[in-house]
């Protein structure tokens, strides 16, 4: 519940505070006092697109803030509520209740601020969303569509399960379809292609090449090209270590004699370089030892160089091909492999795909009915539903029907639709055996209101036969009945924008009763110049304007305040006795209202 908005150089306000209780709040005041920028606030507490042109004149930005309390809603909306507030990271306040913020800069972008901290804007809508329904002016012309329509239907008839399970299966359904249509167009091209990564796959595959194998060959080559050189160094090497032919020894023996010499003293200073000789003994007997393994792997004669130059050769037809180096020839190889599993254009492979097709064509069309079923099961209740509120709306005599029809496709449309869906309609659709319909994002529905204000008149589509006050009637009518189905609490707030334009009379006096009734289950919220309507309310804010510069201000209004101004909004004539009397007689008349 909405139990607070402060409003700062938003269009015509400067800075005003508006409070909030259960029940039916009506906002009221003269054209272009800033009425709707109560409205437009929450809007932007909603998430809405901020637009810098709303930022008062000589303002650096707008601000709009909103206290909301949710111990009305149920535990499971309040659960939902908490997860998106830890989300973002986001805290209630000392009395439990959730700031919203939202700031609109002239030159930069807006801000949002969920419960102390910075979010996006849509993270801070997904939040008020399950605590504001808005309804403005422009709802009125967005029921004339159709995609409002059909969403409309879809909330009262709860079908989002179904919904989502038709788009997952027409979108595997578009996919497997689009895949079998490219292979059957490029069949020959997807099959030289085959053949071309066949053929590579071949050529490596022949060759064998290994890891790193290019790079460890040059080395190879190299010491092969220098064969003779690198074994007179080793051998020479190896017999200054060890060998017995050197005049004087070898270096270990040298190196033993001198060690023998320094540990037959007492010298603690001559045993530690003793020591160094000994370690200096160890080194190179090991590498004596090394040598004579160089030299022992050294190939006795040059055929062991051309092997590898031959092999070189080899593998450097793999790299001008393929890529610049074996492992990149080796990652390529498994690319292509993996390529040729997905180039299945044999028949074999074709009449797999075609059957997996059908199987999801056939899938697909089941989930359609389905959720035309649930369409049509439930247009019968919520047309029924709305007809009645309309008779508690002045117009007992209007007809509201929704019609639920299939979106059928020509066989030339068939052609060129990739979403063209044959489907069983039978009872379902009233037409009865195999049909050629769309498949759309939305199912294979095509959804109409109709409306006709008197019995034996012509039903006809909503956006041909309700003036503007009929409209207003049958939106309000409309979503009185989707909150009751969606059993909204005090918790929610309705906030409603002149949804009475053009209505006056008695339909003014039913408009106010009927939004005092849903007041009773439901926070309200009404944008109203009828003094019919504001006679219900329990609570009325009168928007002035106040101040220099045409600041607005919001306060809240009682007695002969608030029968003041009725009297205003019922003639002008707020200051005069005839026109308090009359107001006077409407509040009363509206407050002993058995509703």
């Amino acid at each position: 519940m909405l139990t607070e908005i402060r409003i700062e150089s938003l269009g015509a306000i400067d800075a005003a505070v508006g409070e909030f209780d259960r029940g039916l709040t009506v906002l009221t005041g003269e054209t272009g006092t800033g009425k709707t920028m109560v409205v437009t606030g929450l809007h932007l507490l909603g998430g809405a697109r901020a637009d810098p042109n709303r930022v008062r004149s000589g303002a650096d930005r707008a601000v709009v803030e909103g206290r909301f309390t949710t111990t009305d809603l149920d535990d499971a909306a309040v659960a939902q509520l908490d997860e998106l507030l830890a989300a973002s990271g986001g805290e209630r306040d000392e009395d439990g209740s959730v700031i919203a913020l939202r700031s609109v800069s002239r030159d930069g972008p807006s801000r949002a601020y969920l419960g102390g901290r910075s979010v996006p804007a849509k993270s801070l809508g997904d939040f008020t969303a399950e605590l504001l329904t808005l309804h403005g002016q422009n709802d009125q012309l967005r029921l004339m569509r159709p995609e409002e329509q059909r969403g409309a239907l879809d909330r009262f008839a709860q079908a989002g399960p179904a919904l989502e399970r038709y788009r997952k299966l027409r979108d595997a359904w578009l996919s497997a379809r689009r895949d079998l249509l490219d292979r059957r167009g490029r069949m020959r091209e997807l099959a030289l292609e085959a053949d071309r990564l066949t053929f590579a796959l071949n050529e490596i595959d022949a060759v064998d090449p290994q890891p790193g194998e290019d790079e460890a060959l040059i080395a190879d080559i190299v010491r092969l090209s220098e064969l003779d050189t690198l074994r007179e160094a080793a051998a020479a090497a190896r017999a200054g270590l060890s060998s017995d032919d050197v005049s004087g020894g070898t270096a270990a023996d040298s190196l033993g004699r001198a060690r023998a010499a320094l540990q037959s003293t007492d010298d603690a200073t001559l045993q530690a370089l003793a020591e160094q000789i000994s370690q200096a003994l160890t080194i190179v007997v090991d590498a004596a030892q090394e040598l004579g393994g160089y030299l022992d792997e050294l190939p006795v004669d040059a055929s062991a160089l051309e092997s590898k130059l031959a092999r070189q050769a080899e593998l450097r037809t793999l790299t001008r091909k393929y890529a610049a180096d074996i492992d990149g020839v080796l990652r390529w190889a498994a690319e292509s492999r993996d390529r040729l599993a997905q180039l299945d254009v044999s028949e074999e492979g074709l009449a797999a795909l075609e059957r997996r097709v059908d199987e999801l064509a056939g899938e697909l069309a089941e989930a359609a009915i389905d959720l035309s079923k649930c369409r049509r099961k439930a247009a019968k209740r919520l047309a029924k539903e709305v007809t009645a509120e309309l008779s508690g709306l002045a117009m007992a005599d209007a007809e509201f029907t929704i019609e639920v029809r299939p979106d059928i496709a020509s066989d030339r449309e068939a052609q060129d639709d990739s979403a063209a869906l044959t489907v069983s309609l039978g009872n379902s659709g009233g037409q009865g055996g195999p049909t050629l319909v769309r498949a759309g994002s939305d199912g294979i529905d095509e959804i109409e209101f109709g409306f006709a204000a008197h019995r034996g008149m012509t039903v006809l589509p909503l956006a041909k036969s309700a003036s503007g006050g009929e409209l207003s009637r049958v939106m309000l009518a409309l979503e009185v009945v989707l909150a009751s189905s969606r059993k909204i609490s005090h918790g929610t707030t309705m906030v409603f924008d002149e949804v009475d334009a053009g209505v006056g009379g008695r339909a003014a006096v039913q408009i106010g009763r009927r939004l005092a009734r849903l007041a009773r289950t439901h926070q309200v919220i009404v944008v109203t110049h009828l003094p019919q309507v504001a006679a219900y309310a329990d609570v009325h804010l009168v928007v002035h304007a106040a101040g220099p510069r045409g600041t607005s201000v919001v306060r809240r209004v009682k007695d002969d305040e608030r029968v003041a101004e009725l009297a205003r909004m019922l003639a002008g004539l707020g200051e005069s006795d005839s026109g308090r009397a009359h107001a006077r007689e409407l509040l009363d008349a509206a407050q002993k209202d058995e509703i």
